[in-house]
Order: C-alpha cells, then sequence, then structure tokens
C-alpha cells in the first residue's frame, strides 16, 4: 500500500480578508476534490488572509499512479489564477 501526501504552500493575492481566503479556498478544495479521488484539507495558515497551507493523500497500490496524480494536481493548481502556487513537498509512504 502507497500512501502519497502532497503539502502546497499557496498565496492567496487577491484576498483581503479571510472571508475571500476562505472562498478562494473551499472552490479550489471542491474543485480538486470533484476531479480526482482524493482527501484535502487546510491545515496552515489558518489565520492568514494571503496565505494557505492545504494537504492532499491519496492512497493506492501502485506508487508511479499516486506519482502521476499528484503532479496532475500541482498541474492543475498552477493553471488556477485565483492562487499562486509558492511551494510543495511529495512525500509517499
Amino acid at each position: 500500500m502507497i500512501v502519497g501526501i502532497l503539502q502546497l504552500e499557496l498565496a492567496i493575492p487577491d484576498s483581503f480578508s479571510l472571508k475571500d481566503k476562505r472562498q478562494a479556498v473551499r472552490s479550489l478544495k471542491d474543485r480538486i476534490r470533484r476531479g480526482h479521488n482524493v482527501s484535502i484539507a487546510e491545515v496552515g495558515a489558518l489565520d492568514q488572509h494571503r496565505r494557505a497551507i492545504l494537504a492532499v493523500a491519496m492512497v493506492s497500490n501502485d506508487q508511479a499512479y499516486v506519482q502521476s496524480a499528484l503532479d496532475q494536481l500541482v498541474n492543475l493548481i498552477r493553471a488556477t489564477p485565483a492562487v499562486g502556487l509558492d511551494d510543495y513537498q511529495m512525500d509517499f509512504l
């Protein structure tokens, strides 16, 4: 069993309040959940309105499949105009 964990550090430049941030993060999380079979949660920078840290987890028996799926998520986030991808870290257990 392979568990893939992706931590994403996001910048939300158009956010001027926590409400704006929540809307942008919720929209992104919903889009990711709808298109991919992953678990996703906001895990850091909860009180900062221009930053978000998200964690994504995926389980499979094929590491290549998990890595490919998480790479697709990174590319999806890079193509999202409402957020900027500052950094990410991918780990496998």
